[in-house]
């Protein structure tokens, strides 16, 4: 992961804070809960969190926010860490676990009932919202507020050894019923859930809720900027009182920025997750999942995916960015790293019929016309040949410059060819096209100046294999998931054709000796990368233009 030379907002409060003294090294954290995969809303706090610390010579956590057992799992956490070393966002400062910090959490809890600040309260869920006061009316304080310390304590203590059961009570902060942000209405702070957890097992059955976990996970780290999403904006007041009441000596700062929305893509990790449990995609690696391994899959790499968060901008405004940056941004990249090899998707036979049929020939074609020191290759060239479907015409087209009956087309670094004829089946398939070769213009132009207006790829039968090749669309129609109107789901916006498997497909050779997950630009047809699930197959990654809207 390279450091990056621009600045944004949050770096520049964190050079303000180091140029004021205000800290000394600063640490950041990435805070991810295992409860499904990350997607590439996850990539923006990631590359914020660990490029900060990297420009500024900083450290940077892996915090796994593992406080809820009820969804959590190892398999989200092995994806988690996976994912960041892909990446390349090495958690230089450490892994940890906001469950390793429970002790450390109770204590702090019992701490805050002895000082008078948090109390157990018996209101249900619905008592409670009820008796939380609405945006323009205060709420109501809560008949067990004024319970005495000792009898707090021994309660909470209860609570501790499972003598209550899921959602008897709740240990809550005592700040303010009356105050404006409601997130300080005393909020709960502690719940009772008989679960077993993914590292603690049955040793707990209270946890502590998020609020009041993160700023003491992100104090007992040394954590100097908690840089999270705007939505947590209005939890920052509960942060700092959090921080001030338990009295830590080196506080900790929350700061927050907008999240990453992109069009045609929806973040929710629990409807991804129905999409995998359901078998409407195949796997959170699915290809056309938003997710980091769907991505990795897809054949997206690091740099196009942070070169995206960095384009797409950070602030504290809200935005919906057009997938299309995305799909540019790994365009350009391959555009000069990806090796060019010849694939026909939708194969045709074309015999060359002046061309002897033991003779064989090489041609040069190029590895990548954009990097000299990529160089060339050579390709066999044989009577019997492979050509695209899309590249014929039975009749003539207006602007249509490549074969049908008497026209002529050159064969991209070989022969100039002229279709003498085809032949096709009873539906008018297209299934055999017969040309005369120029055999005067291998690698050269016509030597009596006509101009040969169209190049079409093409593959020697007996120097291809076959593949699978699957194509890709977006996974949604609509292209604003955010805010749905009243009554519609994001299923109503699948997209059915956004996976198409094509079989039959006609590679060249030195495909065979391709890696999972090595990318090629199919010559004249696209991005592809080898998939890392299936044997023989190739997965689309971006057109070779522009699809909005595909």
């Amino acid at each position: 992961m390279e450091e990056t030379t621009n600045t944004n907002f949050l770096q520049e409060i964190i050079e303000k804070d180091l140029a004021e003294g205000k800290v000394e090294k600063i640490h950041t954290r990435f805070p991810p809960e295992p409860n499904g995969y990350l997607h590439i809303g996850s990539a923006k706090a990631i590359y914020i969190n660990a490029v900060s610390a990297q420009k500024y010579g900083g450290l940077f956590n892996l915090r796994y926010d593992d406080t809820n057992p009820v969804k959590e799992d190892d398999e989200y956490v092995q994806s988690i860490y996976e994912d960041l070393m892909w990446l390349g966002a090495k958690p230089d400062g450490g892994v940890f676990y906001g469950s390793d910090y429970f002790d450390q959490c109770y204590e702090f809890a019992v701490q805050l009932i002895r000082q008078g600040d948090a109390y157990v309260c018996d209101l249900s869920a619905d008592e409670m919202r009820e008796y939380r006061g609405t945006l323009t009316e205060p709420g109501k304080k809560s008949p067990y507020r004024d319970r005495p310390v000792e009898e707090n304590l021994a309660l909470f203590e209860r609570m501790k050894n499972g003598e209550f059961a899921d959602g008897a009570c709740t240990l809550r902060a005592k700040i303010d019923m009356a105050s404006p942000n409601m997130n300080l209405r005393d909020p709960a702070i502690y719940r009772i859930s008989h679960t077993s957890h993914h590292r603690q097992g049955n040793k707990w059955c209270i946890y502590p809720l998020y609020d009041f976990a993160h700023p003491i996970q992100d104090a007992l780290e040394g954590i100097t900027h908690s840089m999270c999403s705007i939505e947590f904006e209005n939890h920052r007041p509960l942060y700092d009182w959090v921080i001030d009441h338990i009295g830590f000596e080196k506080k900790p700062h929350q700061y927050e920025f907008a999240r990453l929305n992109v069009t045609h893509t929806v973040m929710s990790k629990r409807y991804l997750r129905q999409l995998v449990e359901t078998g409407t995609v195949d796997g959170w690696d699915d290809p056309r999942m938003p997710t980091l391994c769907g991505l990795r899959r897809r054949g997206y790499t690091p740099s196009a995916i942070f070169e995206f968060v960095k384009r797409a901008g950070i602030s504290k405004a809200y935005s919906i960015v057009d997938i299309g940056l995305l799909e540019h941004c790994i365009r350009d990249e391959l555009n000069f790293a990806a090796p060019r090899r010849i694939a026909v998707l939708d194969p045709v036979k074309v015999i060359i019929e002046n061309y002897p049929e033991e003779e064989e020939e090489l041609f040069p074609q190029n590895n990548n016309p954009n990097d000299e020191s990529a160089g060339t290759r050579m390709l066999p060239f044989t009577r019997e040949l492979y050509v695209e479907r899309s590249d014929f015409l039975p009749e003539k087209a207006p602007k249509f410059h490549r074969l049908y009956p008497g026209g002529e087309v050159r064969l991209m670094g070989a022969y100039v060819v002229k279709c003498s004829g085809f032949e096709a089946d009873a539906d008018g398939r297209v299934t055999l096209i017969r040309c005369e070769a120029d055999l005067e213009t291998g690698g050269k132009n016509p030597t009596d100046g006509r101009k040969i207006k169209g190049t079409i790829h093409w593959l020697s039968a007996r120097h291809a294999f076959d593949a699978d090749v699957f194509e890709f669309g977006r996974l949604f129609e609509k292209e604003n998931l955010i805010a749905l109107p009243e009554g519609e789901s994001y299923g109503d916006y699948l997209n059915p054709d956004s996976k198409k498997k094509i079989t039959g497909c006609k590679l060249e050779l030195s495909l065979q000796n391709a890696k999972p997950g090595d990318r090629f630009q199919f010559v004249r047809n696209g991005y592809f990368c080898k998939d890392t699930k299936y044997e023989n197959t190739f997965n689309s990654i971006v057109a070779l233009k522009d699809s909005k809207g595909k």
